[in-house]
């Protein structure tokens, strides 16, 4: 192997950048060229290839987003597009692929790699950390602080004027994200996708609360909760207890900003890693780290395991609620 690419696919997450400088860094001390792909798999289709060298990721690590931009490609799900990518990549004599995402950008990776014989090799990047194979993805620990942050905030003035605020934190389908800031930031209670959400028990919770004189009571919220929104869940909260709300959504806020040291070191752990599976021809996979150990693992497992939330504090949660 003498040429690879790298893109970035799908949500943008802090410390995408720092993989692709480990990337591009590990491949060049492997004596390897490297190429990067701008705006993902519709780059790969568009041909938008551009040389790296060690100066070109110099000054990275700190900076959020990607470089290399991120979008959804809709002609990738074609086998005419992906034929046209994989067309793009052998012409330049590109051998194997990096790419850094989620679960399904790793399907797409998967099927270009099963149909055209491409070594592929995913990194888990996305803050929403709910893909299986690793105990944490890049991205999600920033997420979790930034997110940490704005409860902090937001915990003063709801103690300043006595009132309840709902907040909502991203994961539609995952609630590592608002079960990891519910515990951190104290919260009254944690409404996440994994659990069913009672909420005339919270609303005698938080009647119970200001009754023993609670001043600030928080309400964390992921957005795929069952109850739906945290302005639907604000207003069903008036109508059962005629209990009035204010409501913050954190949004895209979440997914900027300076990575944190701990995505820093898990995305050049990963990084390496990548590279590391491709050297030794153990494609198409993922790499993950689990118990600090880096881990190789099928693409198709980033889909047909779901990962679990850690039971321990989930339980942990349901006693500091209480």
């Amino acid at each position: 192997m003498e040429n690879i690419a790298i893109l970035t696919s799908g949500g943008d997450a802090p410390g995408m950048n720092a993989c692709i400088r480990a990337v591009v860094r590990t491949a060049i001390h492997h004596g390897l060229c490297v190429y990067g792909v701008q705006s993902g798999y519709e780059g790969l289709i568009d041909d938008r290839f551009r040389r790296l060298g060690t100066t070109d990721v110099s000054n990275i690590v700190q900076r959020g987003g990607t470089i290399l931009h991120s979008a959804r490609s809709t002609r990738f799900l074609s086998t005419d597009g992906r034929a046209e990518a994989a067309e793009n990549l052998s012409r330049r004599g590109i051998e194997g692929l990096v790419v850094i995402g989620g679960d399904g950008s790793f399907r797409g990776a998967d099927h270009l790699s099963r149909e055209h014989g491409i070594a592929i090799v995913g990194v888990p990047a996305t803050i929403d950390n709910d893909i299986w194979g690793t105990d944490l993805t890049i991205g999600f620990d920033t997420a979790v602080n930034t997110a940490l942050e704005a409860v902090d905030k937001v915990r003063d003035t709801a103690a300043a004027h006595d009132r309840l605020f709902i907040i909502e934190v991203m994961g539609r389908t995952a609630g590592f994200i608002a079960l990891q800031v519910g515990v951190a930031g104290g919260a009254e209670d944690i409404l996440i996708p994994e659990t069913p959400t009672n909420l005339p028990a919270i609303c005698s919770l938080v009647r119970r609360r200001v009754a023993e004189g609670r001043t600030s009571n928080i309400l964390v919220v992921a957005e795929g909760d069952e109850a739906g929104s945290a302005f639907e869940i604000a207003s069903k909260i008036e109508e059962l207890a005629d209990l009035k709300s204010r409501v913050t959504v954190l949004g895209h806020v979440q997914r900027g900003g300076s990575p944190t040291s701990v995505d820093r070191v898990l995305a050049s752990k990963l990084g390496w890693g990548a590279i590391d599976a491709l050297m030794d021809g153990a494609w198409p996979c993922f790499v993950g780290e689990m118990n600090s150990i880096v881990t190789r693992h099928p693409l198709a497992d980033a889909w047909t395991n779901r990962k679990e939330l850690d039971p321990m504090l989930l339980n942990l949660a349901s006693i500091l609620t209480n």
